[in-house]
């Protein structure tokens, strides 16, 4: 999905990034609060991961002011107090969860997983669709119970389609999903990861459907 990161230490900061990248996110990193503020108010996000400490402007402050413009994306703080009092003023801030520093990227991947859940109402990290299943947890994709070998990308686009089903998404809405702001897709991009998709899931019950001049849905035999 589309994820920012927010964190001011270039060692930390590289690293949550690369690690997120080799899954096949999306993945924006900015170092300074003033100006992530401005992107959040001009982009919006399936995810933020947030440090508090931020030059320009605190993080507690670019919180607030996300959450003044009622942009619901799920945000895990990333924070060196250990107080509860302190987890507790950042929960009524907004915060979705926090994680304290140090922490292990295992407990970073679950709970971002956790955050994406509960923002597209799931409960769970499998998502099933007629005879396909996608574990997000894994990065695997089954039909009828056989491993389909995919791209990180190509997972990454399915997992948008099955956790949108039945609604029309735009090649703008899908870039946004699958490219940061330092990538530049070419002008066929969708359609490339589209094609290659349907192709790799050709037993699927799942159809990929193209509406010419709005975008792609997904559906089922009985939908």
């Amino acid at each position: 999905m589309r994820v920012l990161i927010v964190e001011d230490d270039s060692t930390l900061g590289e690293a949550i990034s690369r690690h997120l990248q080799k899954q096949g996110q999306a993945v924006d990193w900015i170092a300074d609060g003033a100006l992530a503020d401005r992107v959040l108010a001009q982009q919006s996000f399936d995810l933020i991961i947030l440090d508090l400490n931020l030059p320009g402007l605190g993080g507690e402050r670019v919180l607030e002011k996300l959450r003044r413009r009622d942009d619901p994306a799920p945000v895990l703080i990333l924070t060196a107090r250990g107080q509860v009092e302190d987890r507790i003023a950042l929960l009524n801030l907004g915060a979705d969860d926090y994680l304290t520093k140090p922490f292990d990227f295992g407990e970073l991947d679950a709970r971002c997983r956790a955050l994406l859940r509960r923002s597209q109402g799931q409960a769970q990290d499998l998502l099933k669709l007629g005879n396909t299943e996608l574990d997000r947890r894994a990065c695997e994709v089954r039909i009828d119970g056989r491993l389909i070998e995919l791209a990180p990308r190509e997972l990454r686009l399915l997992e948008v389609f099955m956790s949108h089903t039945g609604r029309v998404l735009s090649k703008a809405e899908l870039i946004d999903h699958l490219y940061g702001f330092d990538e530049t897709p070419g002008a066929n991009a969708i359609e490339l990861y589209v094609g290659r998709l349907r192709k790799k899931m050709e037993q699927s019950s799942v159809q990929i459907c193209t509406l010419r001049g709005l975008g792609y849905v997904v559906k089922t035999p009985s939908s």
